[in-house]
């Protein structure tokens, strides 16, 4: 299957199961937001779902939790609670959205972040730094890393699966999420991701006519500027964008 692996889970085309690369889950991902309906098995859900729990997670703190809902009467309980009547009423991707068939929700503890940088392997290093003291004393608040992680490792197994998905980004109302799916205090809302069989009506969106910058401007080599790989070590250092 080639040197980077098969996905951890497997791809269903047309009653066959097939194994998807990495690589090929990867370019083949893409945010779907309009979904059929169809039920999803829920040991293909369980089984996404648990692979997400060995993403990577800073200090093994695992301090990160899914609350998955499946099928209309439990995802209604996000979208209630994360939209307004007037949002559904006018936004034109809401009725493929509300159809998919799962909506997971990314939770994150920041307290278990701070009380494991506490413990003595990690507050040697970090004692100084006050990580084990304040949320504010973090410059990248791994909680919040270790749910993209999640996340994204959810994204790749829904493409392999063969399935659509689309992240769901916590831009309001995080108390009345996190109050109408009983989440105890303490925990942050990160997202959810929306998951199902895509419908083939997507709306396309808008983003992808922006002109964004070119590869070059977005990966460097040695020093910001340099495009060129280790064959150009020892040449003249770059003056500028290349």
């Amino acid at each position: 299957m080639g040197v980077v692996g098969v996905v951890g889970v497997v791809a269903r085309r047309r009653g066959q199961t097939v194994g998807v690369e990495l690589g090929e889950a990867v370019r083949r991902r893409h945010m779907v937001r309009s979904f059929s309906g169809r039920p999803v098995p829920h040991e293909v859900v369980d089984r996404l779902v648990r692979a997400t729990l060995a993403a990577p997670s800073a200090g093994n703190t695992r301090g990160t939790a899914w609350i998955v809902l499946e099928g209309a009467a439990q995802t209604s309980r996000y979208w209630m609670a994360a939209t307004t009547a007037p949002w559904r009423a006018g936004a034109r991707r809401w009725p493929g959205l509300s159809r998919a068939a799962v909506v997971a929700v990314s939770l994150a503890s920041p307290a278990a972040y701070l009380s494991r940088y506490a413990e003595p392997d990690k507050a040697r290093g970090g004692a100084d730094l006050g990580l084990s003291e304040s949320e504010d004393a973090w410059a990248v608040p791994y909680w919040f890393a270790d749910a993209a992680f999640g996340v994204m490792t959810l994204l790749l197994g829904a493409t392999a699966e063969g399935l659509g998905a689309c992240f769901l980004g916590n831009f309001r109302a995080e108390a009345e999420v996190l109050s109408a799916l009983g989440v105890p205090n303490g925990w942050r809302l990160f997202g959810a991701v929306a998951l199902g069989e895509p419908a083939g009506d997507d709306p396309s969106s808008s983003s992808l006519d922006r002109a964004g910058p070119a590869e070059e401007d977005r990966v460097h080599y040695g020093r910001w500027g340099s495009v060129s790989g280790p064959a150009a070590e020892g040449s003249a250092p770059p003056t500028g964008r290349q």
